[in-house]
């Protein structure tokens, strides 16, 4: 007698003839595949001739992470230099992460406490007291954040930025117009992504020449070298570009962001005649999805959440739900500015770090070619702040290509007012 799931079993081996004609088919398939014009690549490593002229602009720093070494891929001048990384070590950029990510995960949890004690007309002394403990355990929680982001800053100007900054030359603060500093672009992997290297090293030293990358370099960020070779291929000529206005400063379980209107008022200025404003309750997934490709550029001023564990279901929350990294993720677009003046939308995932699944990444792989994020929950002040610093004056017309030379600016000015926590998290994406 045969036994179910025996080599003699009839059944088993049509299974096996059936995934051996797939396996033939696919094959097939690639093959033709690979036989069309700008697709002989499919589904190989890109060549590294392809990958080379991401630096062309500047050098890009792949910092690798593994539990043998790591190292800083050096990508200066299409050609590739390898600079170890002694002191970095996987255990440390695991621990750090984690302690960073509970940290922040309590400030906002404080956060959310404190708005709820707030809510409402109770005046009773119950009332006072639990808004008093929600106020004194939020402050705590901020400053056991600031504490451990200031550690961090250094940590990462010690084993990663430092050495990276030495090995390309830039020892000193730059002197004459930002526009003539350096561009540096880092590309980290895993869970390296979740962590602020543009701000990394000690912002408390005095003197010239601080160590900091902030004095060093004007940084950006690219999830892949390919990606930002790509992004610098030319546009399609639009001579009067109109931006997307979402705009939500309430949704139901989330505190009021007061600050969404000064936002708001200062792009219908700046933009007076070309934006497409949808505000509250019109500002809904499926119209958003759809003005989305119609557009060159776009700004979302509203709250926004990371799944650290399905990062691909994380995303801005709309007027009636959530705009996902999913949905975002199908389509193509033509763009050439994002603002997400939002929460977490430069946040990758943990189990899946390598992967840099965010909101920034995936308007950025699907088309637009600078965009600016966050990385943990930000203030809508800031918010606002940083998005009148980057646009620019009303009578200047506004050049995304300045973006990240903009965010520098604001990001440096911030510094010297505001607790790190305030100004680390704005990111810039894109060449």
């Amino acid at each position: 007698m045969t036994e179910i799931g025996s080599p003699y079993d009839p059944d088993a081996s049509r299974l096996v003839d059936r995934r051996m004609a797939l396996a033939r088919e696919w094959d097939t398939l690639v093959e033709e595949v690979r036989g069309l014009e700008g697709f002989e690549d499919f589904l190989k490593p890109p060549p590294l001739e392809k990958l080379l002229p991401a630096s062309d602009c500047g050098p890009v720093a792949v910092i690798n992470v593994s539990q043998w070494r790591c190292d800083a891929l050096l990508v200066v001048d299409r050609a590739i230099r390898v600079r170890e990384l002694p002191l970095l070590t996987a255990a440390d950029v695991t621990r750090k992460t984690r302690d960073y990510l509970a940290v922040l995960d309590l400030v906002s949890r404080r956060r959310a406490e404190y708005w709820h004690a707030s809510e409402g007309d109770d005046r009773s002394p119950e009332g006072a007291a639990r808004h008093g403990r929600a106020a004194q355990e939020l402050m705590a929680a901020q400053d056991d954040a600031e504490d451990m982001l200031r550690l961090i800053l250094r940590w990462l100007w010690r084993t990663v930025t430092e050495p990276v900054l030495d090995e390309l030359g830039f020892r000193t603060t730059p002197t004459g117009a930002l526009s003539s500093w350096p561009r540096l672009w880092w590309c980290p992997t895993g869970l390296l992504t979740l962590l602020p290297l543009h701000a990394a090293g000690d912002h408390l030293a005095d003197g010239p020449d601080r160590p900091t990358v902030l004095d060093r370099v004007v940084s950006s960020y690219t999830p892949t070298l390919r990606v930002l070779a790509e992004a610098r291929a030319p546009l399609a000529d639009d001579e009067c570009p109109r931006i997307l206005v979402v705009t939500v400063p309430q949704v139901d379980d989330e505190a009021p962001l007061p600050e969404v209107e000064t936002e708001r008022a200062m792009l219908k200025r700046r933009f007076a005649g070309r934006y497409t404003l949808f505000d509250g309750p019109d500002a809904t997934v499926a119209e958003v999805a759809e003005q989305l490709p119609r557009h060159r550029w776009v700004h979302f001023s509203c709250h926004g959440d990371q799944l650290l564990d399905d990062p691909s279901q994380g995303g801005l929350r709309l007027a009636d739900g959530r705009l996902t990294i999913e949905e975002v993720s199908a389509r193509q677009y033509q763009g050439e500015f994002a603002f997400l003046a939002a929460c977490k939308t430069a946040t990758g995932g943990v189990g899946l770090a390598d992967e840099a699944i965010t909101l920034a990444a995936a308007l950025h792989y699907t088309g637009y070619r600078h965009v600016i994020g966050t990385l943990w929950t930000v203030s809508d002040t800031a918010a606002a702040a940083v998005a009148e610093a980057v646009y620019g004056p009303p009578d200047v017309p506004f050049e995304p290509a300045l973006s990240p030379y903009r965010l520098h600016t604001v990001l440096s000015r911030l510094r010297d007012t505001e607790r790190l926590s305030v100004w680390t998290p704005f990111t810039h994406i894109g060449p």
